[in-house]
């Protein structure tokens, strides 16, 4: 499942894009808000978008919530069938690519998905507020994975299409139609290694 992906949205399109779905930015915000990365993986400071009032603003947060037990690793997907997450708090992840991994010999065959039609994506999330002195961290939602990712993956991320993102945070739609992978042919994927000999 998803536990790396690709931050390189420019500022400029994100607030073309944020502009033309009608969702206001707050004023203090930058570029600086939107680090580029070419791979933000578990454990690493990241930009996510959260509703703040009548703004979308973006806050840097951990990727992973921590360890539930001694024994646990951060957790990075979360299952989101048969979960309810309106007392939840709600974000999504801008990307510019997510990647899936196939093969058994390391290094595995990365490949990177993009959302056809649109110059990024966001991920369905939820955050939770850091304890004491560490910070707040965020984690992805996935489900059964779409006609797109099932050659690659038995799970995926959920890319929301982008008139979907302002209801994800409101939660004004049931979440079964929000939370479903996207039909055939909405990801393109490449392949940017393939897999060892």
């Amino acid at each position: 499942m998803c536990n790396d992906y690709e931050q390189h949205v420019l500022w400029a399109e994100y607030c073309r894009m944020m502009a033309s779905l009608a969702l206001k930015i707050p004023n203090h915000q930058t570029e600086l808000n939107l680090p580029q990365a070419d791979d933000i993986r578990i454990n690493d400071p990241a930009p996510i978008m959260r509703a703040a009032g009548d703004v979308i603003e973006l806050a840097s947060m951990t990727f992973g919530f921590p360890p539930s037990g001694p024994k646990g690793g951060p957790v990075f997907n979360f299952r989101s069938e048969g979960r309810q997450f309106a007392n939840s708090n709600r974000c999504l992840v801008p990307a510019s690519a997510f990647f899936e991994f196939t093969g058994t010999k390391y290094p595995k065959a990365k490949h990177r998905f993009t959302l056809n039609g649109a110059p990024f994506m966001a991920i369905a999330g939820l955050w939770r507020e850091g304890a004491g002195n560490k910070p707040s961290t965020f984690t992805m939602l996935t489900t059964d994975p779409g006609p797109d990712v099932a050659p690659y993956h038995n799970r995926q991320v959920i890319v929301l299409k982008p008139e979907n993102w302002r209801a994800w945070l409101d939660l004004t739609k049931p979440e079964a139609e929000l939370l479903r992978p996207l039909s055939a042919g909405a990801l393109s994927v490449e392949t940017v290694r393939p897999e060892s000999a």
